[in-house]
């Protein structure tokens, strides 16, 4: 590796090795996993009887006053990618009838909450909404929305647009987040903990509009807010290269560094402290009339995880104590039923010695529970049962680019996938000693993603480290669970703002 190629390694603050290894995951690419299952309800997937709902939404609000609970929200992200057919318009010829999107879009312009200001945003009367669709000035609406002279949406983060219309106000995903946490987060103390991974760009108006809404919040619901940030470490970012996989430089001659997808996200997540940790994407919102089902899945997983870590403790508890045939039998149970793990086939043979640390390092993990929708089409990673080196299966959430779909037996398994990743997780990081795991230590970094993309002209090949729910938590404990369709509204586009769910 040359001199200049290490400084500026150096001075991203990521370690050089660390850089000759992403080099080798281009040149080599990422196996494929082996998956011997998909998990579907009965065989992986919990469901949920109305017994199950009633007794979690009886005991977990006492349970979480008893711990911290934070709600971990990653809204780092541009909204760019939610207005691109918007800005493909914009750039184009100005013809409404070359895209549908557009005229939807216009045909129901004041059904968005975003309405009020981007009339503002035109203006005089002469160039108001009104005006302009009746000139058929759709470029002069598109541009007060996107650009920075008006609105400025295609430069915000999905956080900060303003998603849902209400009597007395407008409220953006960030907004609708806190409303949540009130629903399910309040956690010891009365306090509800929200983290928020923000971009630096839009850091100062992230915060901005937190503390424009937050007193008004804590005085309705008579709770306290503890609400914090941080940025996605540019530690964390992953080596362009040529198609020759090489590395890739500017026109001035320095080495390309791209951030590195949702997976970086995990030393964000290792930083923060709590017994009880809530993910969910910041555009997976909805309005307060459909909220319910949302807080009571929530309560329900986050119970369901509570419960199955004091199993977890008493059996490591249990083990310390004594390796003997209860012990391990203990244990056992735990992992095969609480937690739904299955063991190599030569469980049996091995000592009893054998058998307790074993069990003792399966289950003394990071736990999760997982959400999981039925699968309807919508592009997502499904859950799956993957066999491990020492011959133990595990459940993981897997993307379509880590499953060999030209072997037989792992397209067939695709095939009969019945649900997919909404990313709907609870996370419990904390040991049975009351430590904080080093969730770096249980990523499966054979698990990242190459893309191709282009900068100036240039083909670049790009590196995604393992996903944050899918090879960053491959060593956790996870527990599936079925949740309705109605607790995933993701919006991807602007005109997904138009569903029923969100009006």
């Amino acid at each position: 590796m040359d001199t200049r190629l290490k400084d500026q390694i150096l001075e991203q603050g990521m370690n050089p090795e660390t850089v000759a290894q992403q080099i080798e995951h281009f040149e080599n690419g990422f196996p494929f996993l082996n998956i011997t299952a998909p998990a579907t309800p009965g065989d992986g997937i919990k469901v949920l009887d109305d017994k199950d709902l009633k007794h979690f939404l009886t005991t977990y609000p006492a349970k979480a006053s008893e711990v911290e609970v934070l709600k971990f929200v990653p809204a780092s992200g541009a909204a760019s990618r939610m207005f691109k057919d918007l800005f493909a318009f914009l750039e184009g010829d100005g013809d409404i009838s070359k895209s549908a999107f557009v005229q939807k879009f216009m045909n129901n312009i004041e059904k968005f909450a975003f309405y009020e200001d981007l009339n503002k945003a035109l203006g005089s009367q002469e160039s108001s909404i009104y005006h302009a669709l009746d000139t058929k000035d759709y470029k002069s609406i598109l541009a007060a929305l996107l650009l920075d002279e008006g609105l400025g949406y295609g430069n915000l983060p999905k956080g900060l647009l303003k998603f849902h219309r209400y009597t007395d106000n407008r409220r953006t995903p960030a907004y609708e987040h806190l409303i949540e946490g009130v629903q399910y987060a309040i956690g010891k103390g009365s306090i509800v903990k929200i983290h928020f991974t923000v971009s630096p760009e839009h850091s100062d108006k992230f915060k901005e509009e937190i503390e424009k809404i937050l007193p008004g919040i804590e005085k309705q619901f008579g709770v306290n807010f503890d609400i914090s940030y941080s940025q996605q470490k540019k530690s964390t970012d992953t080596i362009a290269v040529n198609t020759n996989n090489t590395p890739f430089t500017e026109e001035d001659g320095s080495i390309l560094f791209r951030p590195a997808g949702h997976g970086a996200l995990l030393e964000n997540l290792n930083d923060v402290s709590a017994d009880l940790i809530f993910i969910k994407n910041v555009d997976n919102v909805v309005p307060d009339r459909l909220k319910e089902e949302t807080k009571k899945y929530k309560m329900a997983i986050g119970g369901l995880l509570l419960e199955a870590q004091e199993k977890v403790f008493a059996a490591l508890k249990g083990l310390d104590k004594s390796i003997d045939k209860h012990s391990v039998s203990r244990a056992e149970n735990v992992f095969t039923q609480d937690i739904g793990g299955k063991l190599p086939e030569d469980f049996d043979s091995k000592s009893i010695e054998e058998q307790g640390a074993f069990l003792k390092a399966k289950l003394n993990r990071p736990m999760r529970v997982c959400g999981m929708v039925k699968n309807t089409g919508e592009p997502g990673g499904g859950p799956f049962w993957v066999k491990e080196a020492d011959g133990s299966q595990s459940l993981q959430i897997l993307e379509t680019a880590q499953i060999d779909l030209n072997h037989p037996a792992s397209q067939e398994h695709f095939n009969a996938a019945t649900h997919f990743n909404p990313v709907d997780l609870v996370c419990a990081t904390r040991n049975y000693n009351g430590e904080s795991f080093d969730l770096l230590e249980f990523r499966d970094m054979m698990t990242g993603f190459i893309t191709e993309k282009s900068k100036s002209g240039k083909d670049l090949k790009a590196l995604e480290l393992p996903g944050l729910w899918n090879g960053a938590m491959a060593g956790w404990n996870t527990i599936f669970v079925e949740v309705p369709l109605i607790t995933f509204n993701p919006v991807k586009t602007v005109n997904d703002l138009l569903r029923e769910e969100h009006q």
